[in-house]
């Protein structure tokens, strides 16, 4: 399969580059960059560690779509939403692991998904998928006398709270309770905030250094506490991750899917 990547200078960009080009059965069509950036022009392979390719890094991200069987897309959401128009305009597949789409986002996103592939993901990893399945399943288990609360913390310079994958760990624990989670969310405490709120689903979030991503979801009660916890250490798996939706998505219809459709469990 012929795969683009859309922001290719980026630490996700680089990564999920390199990995195609080390992935039996893809062929990298090229990658872009926003205009102005210093990487229009380079070589993209060269930009991921690698060999020359003859690939430039270009800026029209309607001729990479083009050029591509699926487009991986970690950008932004405005960029996000853009791309999945040109997905359904050329019939491309988009793979999208942007973070921080509103809800009008999701919307276009499934507009889109009428016409092509849309394969969207809060996380790639299969490990994180692992854990939102165990987070739906054991909050379902458990009664409201188990307080559950959400921590994830993530480098400096992530720039959405909470992340992707901790909302989506949230989602998954109101799934498992019958409950919409933002009836139950509470994002932030500060102040006299006065008792914790039975049901309530909370969200605590924290920034430094290179972490790349931890995330734990913990159910409380009077006496014991169950605690389910996933940690990065690398980029890498999320790539490997985003790659194998990338070549999943040949041959299907025209559809919104999830990690979970790749991997084969609901």
């Amino acid at each position: 399969m012929k795969i683009g990547i859309v922001g290719c200078a980026g630490r996700m960009g680089r990564m999920l580059v390199a990995t195609v080009l080390e992935t039996a059965g893809a062929d990298l069509a090229g990658g872009t960059e926003q205009p102005g950036s210093e990487a229009i022009g380079q070589d993209v392979a060269v930009l991921a560690g690698g060999d020359t390719t003859g690939l430039a890094v270009g800026d029209d991200p309607a001729a990479l779509f083009q050029q591509s069987d699926v487009v991986i897309d970690f950008t932004a959401p405005a960029a996000t939403v853009a791309h999945a128009a040109m997905a359904a305009e050329t019939g491309t597949a988009l793979v999208a692991g942007t973070t921080g789409l509103a809800s009008e986002d999701d919307a276009a996103l499934a507009q889109a998904a009428e016409r092509t592939v849309i394969l969207r993901a809060a996380n790639f990893s299969i490990g994180v998928n692992l854990m939102l399945g165990l987070t739906e399943q054991v909050a379902g288990l458990l009664g409201d006398d188990y307080d559950i609360e959400i921590v994830e913390m993530h480098h400096r310079h992530k720039v959405d709270a909470p992340s992707g994958t901790a909302l989506a760990i949230g989602e998954a624990a109101a799934k498992g309770r019958g409950v919409n989670l933002e009836d139950v969310s509470e994002r932030v405490r500060d102040g006299i905030t006065g008792a914790r709120r039975a049901g309530d689903i909370g969200f605590a979030t924290l920034r430094g250094g290179d972490v790349t991503g931890e995330h734990s979801a913990i159910f409380a009660t009077d006496g014991e506490r169950i605690e389910i916890t996933h940690k990065a250490a690398n980029r890498g798996l999320f790539a490997k991750g985003a790659i194998r939706a990338a070549l999943w998505t040949a041959g299907q219809p025209a559809g919104l899917y999830s990690m979970r459709d790749v991997l084969g469990f609901s």
